[in-house]
Order: C-alpha cells, then sequence, then structure tokens
C-alpha cells in the first residue's frame, strides 16, 4: 500500500511540478517538527496549505482541540480526493483552491485571522507573483500571537521569508526524504 501512496505521489509531482515540490510524501519525523511549534490547547483556527496526501493533515486534527476548524488548501484534485476519501474529521474543512483565496474562504466563515499556518508549499517552484500573493495573505490573515510554520528542501526561502515576517528561524530535519527545513515565522 505505502509503495501505491508513493507512486501516486510521484505520479502528481510529473504531472503538476508548478504546484507539487517533492517526489514522495513527507515523513512522520518532519510532520512532528511541523506542528511541534502549536499550541493546541490556544489554537482554534489553523490553516494547511498543500497537504499533499494528509500526513500533516492527520498529525495536526490527532492534536486539535474538539472546537477548532482547520483549512486545508490542496490545489491537486487528485490530493484532494485522496484526503476527502481517507480523512473524516468535521473539524476539516478541505479546500480544492488556490491558498491565493485564503482570505475569501475565511471570511465565508467569519474568520478574520488565524493561529498557526502550516504550509507545504514549494515557494521554490511556484510562480513569483502567486507566492508573494499568498505569503501576503498569510501575513495579514496570521493573528499577532499566531505563528507561520514553512519546509522547504533548501534554504532558499529565507530572505524570501524574512522579507515577509519579522522573525523567522528555522531548524533541520535530516530524518527526510529529501532532508528539509523547517521555518517558524512570526508577523
Amino acid at each position: 500500500m505505502a509503495k501505491k501512496k508513493k507512486s501516486n505521489f510521484f505520479t502528481e509531482f510529473l504531472k503538476e511540478r508548478r504546484t507539487v515540490g517533492a517526489i514522495s510524501p513527507s515523513s512522520r519525523f518532519l510532520m512532528k517538527k511541523m506542528v511541534e511549534p502549536i499550541d493546541f490547547d490556544q489554537a482554534d483556527v489553523l490553516v494547511e496549505l498543500g497537504p499533499g496526501n494528509g500526513v500533516f493533515t492527520k498529525g495536526i486534527l490527532e492534536r486539535m482541540k474538539p472546537d477548532a476548524k482547520l483549512f486545508c488548501f490542496e490545489l491537486s484534485r487528485n490530493f484532494y480526493e485522496h484526503i476527502k476519501s481517507t480523512i473524516q474529521d468535521d473539524r476539516l474543512i478541505l479546500i480544492n483552491d488556490s491558498a491565493e483565496k485564503l482570505e475569501e474562504y475565511l471570511q465565508r466563515e467569519g474568520i478574520h485571522k488565524v493561529d498557526y499556518i502550516v504550509s507545504s508549499l514549494p515557494l521554490a517552484v511556484i510562480p513569483k507573483e502567486v507566492t508573494q500573493k499568498v505569503l501576503d495573505i498569510c501575513v495579514k490573515t496570521l493573528d499577532e500571537s499566531g505563528k507561520y510554520i514553512q519546509f522547504q528542501y533548501s534554504l532558499n526561502a529565507k530572505k524570501l521569508l524574512q522579507s515577509k515576517f519579522s522573525d523567522v528561524k528555522h531548524k533541520f530535519t535530516p530524518v527526510n526524504f529529501p532532508p528539509a527545513f523547517v521555518y517558524q515565522c512570526k508577523v
């Protein structure tokens, strides 16, 4: 079964080079590093950008409060359908649309600020104007006490994130294929 998931992930990578930045799913080790900075007792609204096959989604939902909400934006129809068929949780609001529309979807729910944004978006391959717009929206919608958490396979995004956020830290996660950097950013 795991082989089939990797094969599907690789197929999506080949088909959607502009939106899928990895050839295999993220490891549970990377998932733990991504959710580590989240204070789940205080988090009411969380956002996940680019959940892929849902590894981080599951990890977030396992730790969330019963009354919290998780908005997930997945552009790939195949990944969206996979998550929709494998994760049933009333707290999950799964959206098959661009992260550029984050603010629009939050406003529909009467939400103006979010506590945490967890992003797997491949910033190095997304067109620059889209990346800029998504990050600007994240800064605008993130609560001042919240965090934007992003992983990348290189340090190329560091200057970009520093241009958007006032506080940017990163950690290296070697136990992932490929190894990754996890950024924690504050507005």
